[in-house]
């Protein structure tokens, strides 16, 4: 059993992509409102292990809880009853270009169980309040900028109040400015909610900027690494 406050736990995992092991006895704990970098070279299962933990990828080997789902008890049921729990953000924000931001948003509301109106519009009012988009609902996502974008999958990913946002390198695709607007805002959601976040980057210069707690994968190995190795 979990620690209540852990919003991940994992406890000796071996992760698999079909037969292949890519990471082995992994190790991992993070805490209710924790920020938390996933850095590594592409290819080394920084994927593998994000794909874990929102069941993707079945648990074969260990023990992994997740927003208090035991990961070796996932069926095909209580996969979505996982997802509810989360937010996962997109480098590619991943948006349905043929509808505008709050039909985006009410279409995940929808799929995720809502039925009420008026509180699918509070609900949606609220987040992109937050994310600072209160008044470009009407807009469709090619009349946004990149960064704009990104604000909507944030907004998207806070919709039913996850207990942990994963993030994969979710500000790849924009320029220095909008990047330090994204982190700012993923660190107020962080602090503001209680959320915990995981986020996959190559960027050392945002980890330098917005210093958190930091985990690498290399050799098949999960590590704790120091962020005075970083900077």
């Amino acid at each position: 059993m979990a620690d209540a406050t852990s919003t991940i736990s994992l406890k000796n995992v071996n992760i698999y992509q079909g037969k292949s092991l890519i990471l082995s006895k992994v190790n991992l704990e993070v805490l209710k409102g924790e920020f938390v970098y996933l850095i590594g070279k592409t290819g080394t299962g920084k994927s593998s292990l994000l794909k874990t933990l929102y069941g993707d990828l079945y648990l074969k080997e260990g023990e992994g809880n997740v927003a208090g789902f035991d990961l070796k008890k996932l069926t095909w049921q209580t996969i979505p009853k996982l997802r509810r729990n989360l937010g996962i953000v997109f480098q590619d924000f991943r948006l349905l270009t043929d509808r505008n931001v709050y039909d985006n948003l009410e279409f995940v509301l929808k799929a995720t169980g809502w039925k009420d109106k008026n509180l699918m519009k509070e609900k949606i009012d609220n987040v992109l309040t937050k994310v600072g988009l209160k008044s470009k609902g009407f807009k469709m996502p090619y009349e946004m900028s990149g960064g704009e974008q990104q604000r909507v999958d944030i907004a998207r990913a806070m919709l039913n109040n996850p207990k942990l946002i994963l993030a994969d390198e979710p500000t790849g695709n924009l320029d220095p400015e909008t990047t330090d607007e994204i982190m700012q805002l993923l660190f107020n959601i962080s602090r503001d909610y209680q959320t915990a976040f995981m986020m996959a980057t190559h960027d050392y210069t945002i980890i330098r900027k917005f210093p958190a707690r930091v985990v690498r994968v290399e050799n098949g190995i999960l590590t704790e690494i120091s962020h005075e190795v970083l900077v």
